[in-house]
């Protein structure tokens, strides 16, 4: 199967080994940040550094300033961490050593944006607000990911580009020493948590019929015995049904989903558009539509009639791609995400075997996170996998 292996800029700018380093691993292809969130990682072998510390979400390359100017949604550039036109940088040195080059878009995933333009983020029941999920509801913040998605995917020589974040974003999110983890919601609380009150949600659930006001206090009812210790009445979307009524629930489930369809289908087509011919489009995606995070949420039969396929977190297994699978047609591409640090919960001593049950549930490629976070042990299991499968 066609594999590509997770790379940021700062993993391969300054280092003349890393290129060849990584297409040794057996790869074809690497799919290269050009937008991205906060973070803090390791560069394991990098001659100038250790640790790289992007201090928020930012493009890594320089905006177009036409497209931009006057708008007050913009995208953030890149510090010290990633100067210049480092995914330029980066993917000129990558396709040298013979790699193809796709692009890595995160987009509704911006704690900065959250904090200099609070009134973008979700806002759940309680009236806290979440800065590092912008409401995709909201049209001044459908406009700039629309914009930015096309504008990060199409880089010069990137063949295709893989679409994160592409949804909504909720609770569950790995924050600063987060400390979030002493109730446990389950996938009902969840979704409950993630529910967003902004005055344009207010009035999307109120075209559904339902009063926003009544919503909100309905949320906080049925959260009330998790605050205390209670177990939430989970079993996924049937729990959330029982939390707040059928009716309720799922008027509120049409109003989020049809928000996230129609931002991806404009999303898409903004991406197509600005790319050239035979120009990949993936999304990170999740096959149940009230997820949050990430890998959007999405129903599978219709995204993948809006993008070329889709990225599918496996590392744990692969069930994820059989509802993908079932409505794949031929070209499709279901790429099976695999985890290959140790430390992070992969697993690439097993890796030739995971990816062949990868294939048996339907996927046509693989993509490996993250050939610059990895040990070298851990390299070295990945290209003793890739030879043996």
């Amino acid at each position: 199967m066609k594999t590509s292996a997770f790379v940021y800029p700062w993993d391969v700018n300054g280092d003349p080994q890393a290129p060849a380093r990584i297409a040794d691993l057996g790869v074809a292809q690497v799919t290269l940040a050009a937008a991205y969130h906060s973070t803090r990682a390791l560069t394991p072998r990098h001659p100038r550094h250790r640790v790289v510390t992007a201090e928020h979400a930012a493009v890594l390359y320089p905006p177009d300033a036409t497209r931009w100017q006057g708008r007050t949604l913009r995208p953030y550039e890149s510090g010290a961490w990633a100067p210049g036109d480092a995914y330029g940088e980066a993917a000129a040195a990558l396709a040298d050593a013979g790699l193809d080059v796709h692009t890595w878009v995160v987009l509704a995933h911006n704690s900065r944006l959250g904090a200099e333009h609070p009134g973008t983020s979700v806002v759940n029941a309680y009236g806290d607000r979440y800065p590092w999920a912008p409401c995709i509801a909201q049209p001044a913040t459908r406009a700039y990911l629309t914009d930015l998605a096309a504008e990060a995917a199409v880089r010069p020589g990137a063949r295709g580009t893989e679409l994160e974040s592409l949804g909504w974003y909720g609770l569950a999110h790995l924050h600063a020493h987060d400390k979030t983890g002493g109730v446990g919601f389950g996938d009902a609380g969840q979704y409950l948590m993630s529910l967003c009150f902004c005055p344009d949600c207010r009035a999307g659930y109120a075209a559904q019929g339902l009063d926003p006001d009544e919503l909100a206090t309905a949320v906080r009812t049925a959260l009330e015995p998790v605050w205390r210790g209670a177990a939430p009445s989970d079993g996924g979307w049937a729990g959330v049904e029982k939390l707040l009524g059928a009716a309720t629930a799922n008027a509120t489930r049409a109003w989020r989903d049809d928000r996230a369809r129609t931002l991806q289908e404009t999303a898409v087509t903004a991406v197509r558009a600005a790319a050239p011919d035979g120009f990949q489009v993936l999304l990170h995606a999740d096959p149940v539509s009230h997820h949050c995070g990430a890998n959007a949420g999405v129903d599978p039969a219709h995204i993948l009639s809006v993008a070329d396929g889709v990225v599918v977190p496996c590392t744990g297994g692969p069930a994820l791609l059989t509802p993908f699978a079932e409505h794949a047609a031929e070209g499709t591409v279901l790429a099976a995400n695999l985890t290959v640090v140790s430390g992070m919960g992969g697993s690439p001593g097993t890796l030739a075997a995971d990816a062949a049950r990868a294939r048996e549930l339907g996927a046509t490629e693989l993509r490996l996170y993250h050939a610059g976070l990895a040990s070298d042990g851990d390299l070295e299991g990945v290209r003793v996998g890739l030879k043996s499968g």
